[in-house]
């Protein structure tokens, strides 16, 4: 079947399956593996968009597929596509090395075919992703709806490149051209409109679930998101989301906020295929407490049997969570405080007291709360090893506090594999003391594909060398869990698989390191079994994140039904 436009997500690393790479605890605590196979929520916006004026498109998800299956031949699979146009989002860093090697298939199967890139991380390195001859456009931004169907028109009429907005090419010459980054909407009402609906109708079309899916279990755990914004109200240092990073990059001056009414018309269309769980992304008072209360008062009226994730990011008073669980009852809460230290969670863009942050943590148990997960990151500014280890201390503080409640999840990770280009530290390494390591996209996509996660990392601080970071990373965690075993929050068997995997991974990562520095690359592909191994242990932290979803995940004959209907 043919298509005007296929979007291709790439995995982390396009021959994952070859190489000998030890991932490391760089995606423990989010619903993707490793290989980082979640697209996106801006392809579905994209597509929809696109069809909606008009266009045929079609999402491929190669990393869910090349993870499926073992057999599977990406390279085949891509050179079977039919399409003039194809759109390979570069949003996150982690998909530097996927989502170029992927390009350079697409053209050496498809020459008189145009390769368009778009996402973050393709805005911050559009000059250099146009120094790859396989890649044609780049669509810079945070909103690129508009310019990508004008993009598609001028493809299909000939008509003038030069008008389109946020745009980036090249010319006949091979020279870089250049449009104004101007399209920077503050009215998002009609993108994101019904993404949902779209996959669901894409799916029976084209008679494939795998390439739709999220990641690469959804069908066993078919969690959700619905998005609440464009930009950020917050100015985290080490994110590259912050509203200076938004500014900066993407040229948008304040976020803009989709209407209660859009957020409620996603939820109200994911109930339609799924009885999942639902992460709605962002504080929703970040548009101010009107805003939320709208949310609550139609989520009270909807009586949905999903589970709702919501997450804080400053402490909320005891009203505010009151409602939250009036109109989520049995809520999942997630805060980030990143340290137990003021201030250092002061200097990286969380300056609230912790006294208010355990009156919050308070209020979501006593108010029902289902489960509070708390985050705290290691690699931050003015961190020291002590400091990691006195994070964990205040951990069990936490749960001595709130007498061992088994609702509250602590969790810790290491800031990895990147510091986000764009973000307030990777612009100012050196005022809040760190080492960038890495500058050009070329230096990352050759450390993301390193055999240890240690040599990806692109940073390290005054504090922390990288070897410092891994070493206090593998400690931490295991201290944290065995705090989880002291308190009886996890099995104790869960918590066994835990240490064997860290104990396993430290281990190899030391092994991997005197192989480096005698430059025995035969010996490091000798390992990949044994490495393969300890990154397919069972992840105790991903388990205990999820909510436990009813027997029925799916609504198989409900999803037909909106397919063909749309309600």
């Amino acid at each position: 079947m043919s298509f005007d436009l296929v979007l291709l997500h790439a995995p982390s690393v396009y021959d994952f399956r070859k190489k000998t790479i030890l991932y490391g605890p760089v995606s423990d605590l989010i619903p993707p593996s490793p290989i980082f196979e979640m697209y996106p929520i801006g392809l579905t916006s994209i597509a929809e968009y696109l069809e909606r004026h008009g266009y045929r498109v079609r999402i491929v998800n190669l990393a869910v597929r090349m993870m499926r299956d073992k057999d599977f031949d990406a390279e085949r699979f891509i050179s079977q596509l039919q399409a003039p146009i194809f759109g390979i989002d570069l949003h996150w860093m982690v998909h530097c090395h996927g989502s170029v090697e992927i390009a350079k298939l697409l053209k050496k199967h498809h020459p008189e075919s145009k390769v368009i890139f778009g996402g973050f991380s393709s805005t911050y390195f559009y000059r250099e992703l146009l120094q790859h001859r396989e890649i044609d456009f780049v669509l810079r931004g945070d909103s690129t709806e508009k310019p990508f169907l004008q993009l598609m028109d001028s493809l299909r009429d000939g008509s003038d490149l030069s008008k389109i907005p946020n745009l980036a090419w090249k010319d006949e010459k091979g020279n870089l051209q250049e449009n104004p980054l101007t399209h920077v909407p503050d009215d998002i009402s009609d993108v994101m409109v019904d993404h949902y609906g779209y996959v669901v109708r894409s799916v029976i079309r084209d008679r494939d679930l795998t390439s739709y899916t999220p990641v690469s279990d959804w069908t066993r755990y078919p969690i959700t998101a619905v998005f609440t914004c464009r930009g950020c109200t917050q100015n985290c240092i080490i994110c590259g989301g912050s509203q200076a990073t938004f500014r900066n990059c993407y040229r948008r001056q304040r976020p803009v906020f989709r209407t209660p009414e859009a957020v409620i018309r996603d939820i109200r269309n994911i109930s339609r295929f799924s009885n999942g769980p639902i992460f709605i992304l962002g504080d929703l008072r970040e548009p101010g407490n009107g805003y939320a209360e709208r949310v609550f008062d139609a989520l009270t009226q909807l009586r949905l049997r999903n589970r709702f994730i919501l997450e804080l990011f400053y402490p909320a008073d005891k009203g505010f969570i009151s409602r939250m669980a009036g109109a989520c009852p049995g809520f999942y809460l997630e805060i980030s405080p990143e340290s137990h230290d003021p201030e250092i969670r002061k200097v990286i863009g969380r300056p609230y007291p912790t006294e208010e942050m355990e009156k919050t943590i308070g209020h979501a148990l006593h108010a029902g709360c289902s489960r509070l997960d708390v985050f705290f990151m290691i690699g931050l500014p003015r961190q020291t090893p002590a400091s990691v280890m006195a994070t964990i201390d205040y951990c069990d503080h936490l749960m001595e506090r709130f007498q061992g409640d088994r609702r509250l999840s602590l969790f810790i990770s290491p800031l990895a594999p990147f510091l986000d280009p764009g973000s307030i530290v990777f612009e100012s390494p050196e005022r809040f003391g760190y080492t960038v390591l890495f500058r050009t996209l070329e230096e990352h996509r050759r450390a993301i594909a390193s055999p240890s996660w240690k040599y990806s990392l692109n940073y390290e601080t005054s504090w922390l060398s990288r070897q410092q970071l891994v070493d206090v990373s593998y400690e931490a965690i295991r201290r944290l869990n065995r705090l989880r075993v002291k308190y009886q929050t996890v099995p104790r068997e869960l918590a066994d698989i835990a240490e064997r995997r860290l104990n396993a991974a430290e281990e190899m990562a030391h092994r991997l390191d005197d192989l480096l520095a005698k430059g025995d690359h035969d010996g490091i592909e000798r390992l990949k079994p044994q490495v393969d191994q300890i990154n397919a242990f069972p992840v105790p932290e991903k388990v205990q994140l999820e909510v436990p979803p009813p027997l029925l995940r799916i609504k198989p004959f409900r999803a037909l039904w909106y397919a063909l209907t749309g309600r």
